[in-house]
Order: structure tokens, then C-alpha cells, then sequence
């Protein structure tokens, strides 16, 4: 029932499933619809549509509309049953051509290319006169015979490049049998497009049909769409002005292809989660954010002002940053930690205006160098990113083109920006291999020729080949061991002082950040909770949060202890947080205050912020007083 409610919130699906019922009603409900046997013949020729003929009569006086509510019958059957048929034989083919490989989708790829050149129109003719039957088998018999291949050979590209995603090796490596794989891993992720091709094979299968008894090929004495069609001609019906006798029948046919089309969009939201979010977000009024203030004073190079960023589903919205202020001064190394989910990525696009649908920004202000982003029209932003800001994206080592070389990928990055001078663009990309530790003569070279931690490198390179003032890096080191990590991170912070850039760099590592970095935020529940110059961060952590992040990283001397984390989860950002949202999983929590009333964000030293009723002199003072009172 979920499945369906959730299938059928979209209008278009609606519609579809209402075409569809109403062509499957005429089918079912024909001897009670039609006035008339649909081959009864009378001498009222040529009538237009009346009462007692809705559509008018053929040249033989038979009923047009009893004629296109049998038809519907023998048409329909034709393309569901040939439909399931090939789409049945496309999946079978398909998939274990993909999966199993080697001798095994040689052969079946044989077959099926044989099966896409064969003609379906010549061996409609022969199997009718073989076989001997009358009527849409052997229609349906060919067609399905023939029209599997091209469904089997999209299948099989599809399931090729599913086959070599880590989710598939892992359950091959988990001990998963073929079937099971088959049809547990690799068949939910290709929903959508079986439907496609069902939907399409009986399209196909209900042209095909009409397109053939049009002809004069198939059994004329049976009533079918194709066949009203071939008598209309074959009677001249617009020359008499019985426009019904034809138009009706490819009207029908026409409802019958929006109604699949229609429906696709409904199998397709079902299928994917993506899609379901995305016609969400589209559906939702765009947010009306309030003109922007005026610019920032000081020399701040970047200044967030109560931004707001999340994401619109259909349980609501989910709240992923929350009134953040912030600023990242000319060449600053600012550092940004958190546990996964506490908004981190989603400030980083947020900035860089990169959000997709369901996600946007839902207030505040983002200026850069003077210029407000989040208001600034799309052509003017593509202007502005990558000039004057660029980002690393998390994993961002997949993000290389697999089919050009390293090279020309950066070169792309500057020609999109009008550098068209080719010496130029060389000499750049042979200084910006060596600013990231990369010999010159892997310019020539593939992703795939080159390890995780050049791969992360070139990506670092293309954020830097037009030098802009600030660099967005979220977790571009996370999938590299500790080594290639600090060699990437020791080359940034060098690079960073040549050039006088500003780095935001978003990561888990805590102590990593304290050591690298000029400033440190930490985030927790979409919020800022701490901000501090980093020797200060390491030496005098306050927020309770940041004590138990710093304590689940092990140091590296010393006695060992036991590490125990941090209990509990992170809030629901989907909901409403009433108070301190670290408060239930804190061991500091007061009681009554800290679960109810939201902290204020106070500067404890010079430049050292934090959230936390722990340190609101306010707070204490009145809990003070309380407990002289208690003890009283």
C-alpha cells in the first residue's frame, strides 16, 4: 500500500492509470456497452454519430462504436501478453549475459544480435500461412519471437554496469550465489528501466498489430483497432465523412502510449528514491529568501550570515544547517569536524551554491569577496565558481573523466573560463602537477593508470588551476591510508601559503584539523557548536561534544585507555530540537534546562565561541542560587 501511495502522488501517474482503466473497462464491459453486435451488418450505411449509433455506422452498417469497444479487446490482449512475453525473454538474456560473462554472453549476445536484424514483417506472413491460425496468435507468437532483442541488449548494458559496483562485489564476496545476486542486488536497481521496456515492447507489439491488419497482412475478419483502420481505408470513410471510423481507433492507440508513458514516471519514482525527492523539492513553492543586507565589513574574505540549508521530502523538511554564522578570513586554513549527518557537506555546497534538488538553501546569506552568492543568477555564479572559489568534493578521486586524460581535464577547467592560449594552459598544468607532487609526464595519462592518492591529487590541481581566493574541501582524503594523507594535506598547507588562499577543510579527523589548521568549527545537528584557534581547541576543549570527539581518537603516546565513543545518536534533523540538541546524549546535561532552552552562543576567550549553558555566567549564577536555596 505504501508503494502505491507513494507511486500514485504523482498527477501524471493518475492520469496514466486513469487512461489505462478506461481503455481496460471498454475491454472488459463490451457486451454491456455496445447497443450492437460489432459485426452486424444493416442497411444504415454511412450514418454520423446519433443516439442510437454514438459514432455513426461503416459502409455496411455496422456500429463503429461497438466495433472500437470489441476491438479494444483482441488489441489489448495483443500488447500486454506480447509485452510480458519479450520483456520476459529481455530480462533472462539480458542478465545472464551480463552477469555470467565469457562463452556465456558471447553466445547470447550471437543470438541476440541474429534476433535484431531479423524482419518481423516477413515472418508474420509465413508463420500465419505455416502455422495455419487465424486471428492475433501468430501475431503475438512473431512479434514476441522477434521483438526481445533490442530490450535484451539495453538490459545487458545496464546490468554490466551494475555488476561492478562494490554492492555487487560484496555480495559476491559474502558468499551470495548467482541467483541470488541475480535477483536480489542487481534486479531492484533495474526496475525502472524493465518497465520502460515493457511499456515499450507493448506499444510496440499494439502498433505492430494494427500496422500489419492496416496492410491487409493479418486475419481482417477479426475486430481490432488495426482492423477498423484497414476497412476505413479500404471504404474511403473520409471521403463519406465518417472521420470516427478512423480517428477513433488511433485516438485510442495514442491514449494507450501516453497512459504507458505516463505510468513509466510512477514505476521510475518507485524504482528511485532520487526521483521521488527531487519531484518533491520541484513541486514545493520556491522559498522567497529576503533581499540580502548590505556587504560585510572587515577584511573577511568569506561571511556566512544565519544560513540555513536542508532538504524538502515528503515527511517535511529537513533542517541539515541551522542559523550558521561564520567567517574565513585571506588566507586562513579553517577547519570544520563532525560526526557523519551533523551538516558538514551540506555547508560545503551550501557556499558553493552547489545543492541539487530536494536540496537548497532556505535563508541567509553567503558573501565572497564582497558578493553575495546564494542571490547571484546562474551565470554570473558559473562565472564566479572556479574562479574566484573552487571545491573538492568528497570521493572526489571518481569524479575524473575514465575516457580523458588527467591532463586535459584541467586544461578543460581553464579553457571553460577563456584561457585559449594552449602554451599558457601547458605550462600551467605542468606548475600545478608540481605543486601537488605529480611528475610532469602523467599528464598523458588515464585515471585509471593512476593510484587513489594521484588521482586525489589531479582533483586538487583542477581546484587550483585558476587560482581563486578560496578552496572548499570536503573529506578529500578519507578513502587514503594516513600517509598519502598527510603527504596531500602537507602539500595543500603549502600551496595555500604560496598562493594566499583560504581552505575550508571539512574531515572526521579532529587531530588531524588541530595540526593542520589556523581555526577549527565543530558541528553538531546542523549547528556550530565550538569555534577556536586550533592550539586553543586541542589545549581547552569546553563544549562537552567537542571532548568526547577529541577522546575517540586515540593518541600516539602515552599509556593506553579504554576509548568508549560517544553514546547515543545524533538528533532527527527532521524534527523540531527543543533546547541543546547534544543534551541527551551528554553527561553534563542539567536537568530541566539543557533539554528545554536553547544555549546561547558565547565568546568564553578571545576568539573561542561556544554553545553551551556550562559556560553562560547567567545560567550558573541562577544554578548556583538554586542549590544554596535547596540547601538551605
Amino acid at each position: 500500500m505504501e508503494t502505491l501511495k507513494r507511486a500514485f502522488n504523482d498527477r501524471r501517474a493518475v492520469v496514466g492509470a486513469l487512461i489505462l482503466i478506461v481503455l481496460g473497462l471498454m475491454a472488459l464491459l463490451a457486451p454491456l456497452l455496445a447497443q450492437h453486435p460489432p459485426s452486424q451488418l444493416s442497411n444504415d450505411t454511412w450514418l454520423h454519430p446519433n443516439s442510437q449509433h454514438w459514432l455513426g455506422t461503416t459502409a455496411l452498417g455496422q456500429d463503429v462504436f461497438s466495433q472500437l469497444l470489441y476491438g479494444s479487446r483482441l488489441s489489448l490482449l495483443v500488447g500486454l501478453v506480447t509485452g510480458l512475453i519479450a520483456t520476459v525473454i529481455s530480462v533472462i538474456v539480458g542478465l545472464a549475459s551480463a552477469f555470467f560473462g565469457g562463452v556465456v554472453d558471447d553466445i547470447l549476445s550471437g543470438i541476440t544480435n541474429i534476433f535484431l536484424v531479423l524482419p518481423g514483417l516477413p515472418l508474420v506472413i509465413v508463420a500465419a500461412a505455416y502455422l495455419q491460425v487465424s486471428g492475433v496468435v501468430p501475431v503475438i507468437a512473431v512479434i514476441s519471437f522477434t521483438g526481445w532483442a533490442w530490450g535484451a541488449r539495453v538490459l545487458r548494458s545496464q546490468a554490466l554496469s551494475l555488476r561492478d559496483r562494490d554492492f555487487v562485489q560484496a555480495a559476491v564476496a559474502g558468499g551470495e550465489g548467482p541467483l541470488r545476486v541475480i535477483f536480489a542486488e542487481i534486479l531492484p536497481n533495474m526496475v525502472g528501466l524493465i518497465a520502460a521496456n515493457f511499456f515499450g515492447a507493448a506499444l510496440y507489439a499494439v502498433l505492430a498489430e494494427a500496422g500489419l491488419e492496416f496492410l491487409g497482412v493479418g486475419d481482417v475478419s477479426q475486430v481490432t483497432w488495426g482492423t477498423m483502420l484497414y476497412w476505413a481505408q479500404s471504404s474511403q470513410a473520409l471521403l463519406q465523412g465518417a472521420w470516427p471510423w478512423i480517428a477513433t481507433p488511433g485516438l485510442c492507440i495514442a491514449a494507450l502510449g501516453t497512459a504507458f508513458a505516463l505510468l513509466n514516471f510512477a514505476v521510475d519514482e518507485v524504482a528511485n528514491p532520487r526521483l521521488r525527492s527531487e519531484r518533491v523539492a520541484a513541486e514545493s513553492k520556491p522559498l522567497a529568501l529576503k533581499p540580502a543586507g548590505a556587504p560585510p565589513a572587515g577584511d573577511a574574505l568569506l561571511q556566512l550570515r544565519h544560513l540555513e540549508a536542508g532538504y524538502l521530502t515528503e515527511k517535511g523538511t529537513v533542517r541539515a544547517v541551522k542559523d550558521v554564522n561564520l567567517e574565513v578570513h585571506r588566507g586562513e586554513f579553517l577547519g570544520i569536524a563532525g560526526e557523519s549527518g551533523c551538516g558538514k557537506s551540506t555547508l560545503a555546497f551550501a557556499v558553493a551554491q552547489l545543492l541539487r534538488p530536494p536540496g537548497q538553501v532556505l535563508s541567509g546569506e553567503v558573501w565572497l569577496n564582497g558578493q553575495e552568492l546564494v542571490r547571484l543568477p546562474p551565470e554570473a555564479l558559473r562565472q564566479t565558481r572556479w574562479k574566484d572559489f573552487s571545491m573538492v568534493f568528497q570521493s572526489s578521486m571518481n569524479a575524473l573523466n575514465p575516457v580523458m586524460r588527467v591532463g586535459d581535464q584541467i586544461a578543460d577547467a581553464m579553457r571553460a573560463h577563456g584561457v585559449s592560449d594552449k602554451s599558457l594552459i601547458e605550462a600551467r598544468v605542468k606548475e600545478l602537477f608540481g605543486m601537488v607532487g605529480i611528475r610532469p609526464e602523467y599528464m598523458v595519462a588515464y585515471p585509471h593508470q593512476l593510484s587513489g592518492g594521484m588521482k586525489q591529487r589531479v582533483v586538487i590541481a583542477i581546484a587550483l588551476a585558476l587560482e581563486p581566493r578560496l578552496v572548499i574541501m570536503d573529506e578529500p582524503t578519507t578513502a587514503l591510508d594516513v600517509v598519502v594523507q598527510r603527504s596531500i594535506l602537507q602539500e595543500i598547507d603549502a600551496v595555500r601559503r604560496r598562493l594566499n588562499l583560504s581552505i575550508v577543510f571539512i574531515t572526521h579527523d579532529l587531530s588531524l584539523l588541530v595540526e593542520m589548521s589556523d581555526r577549527v568549527a565543530i558541528m553538531y545537528a546542523g549547528e556550530i557548536v565550538e569555534l577556536a584557534p586550533s592550539h586553543d581547541l586541542y589545549a581547552n576543549p569546553l563544549h562537552p561534544y567537542t571532548r568526547r570527539l577529541m577522546n575517540a581518537f586515540p593518541p600516539l603516546e602515552g599509556e593506553r585507555t579504554r576509548r568508549d565513543g560517544i553514546a547515543g545518536r545524533p538528533p532527527d534533523l527532521g524534527r523540531v530540537i527543543q533546547g541543546c540538541p547534544f543534551a541527551p546524549r551528554c553527561d553534563r546535561a542539567m536537568t530541566g534546562l539543557c533539554e528545554v532552552v536553547a544555549p546561547l552562543r558565547l565568546e568564553v576567550s578571545a576568539g573561542h565561541v561556544v554553545a553551551c549553558h556550562l559556560y553562560d555566567p547567567n545560567v550558573m549564577k541562577g544554578r548556583a542560587e538554586d542549590h544554596a536555596i535547596a540547601a538551605d
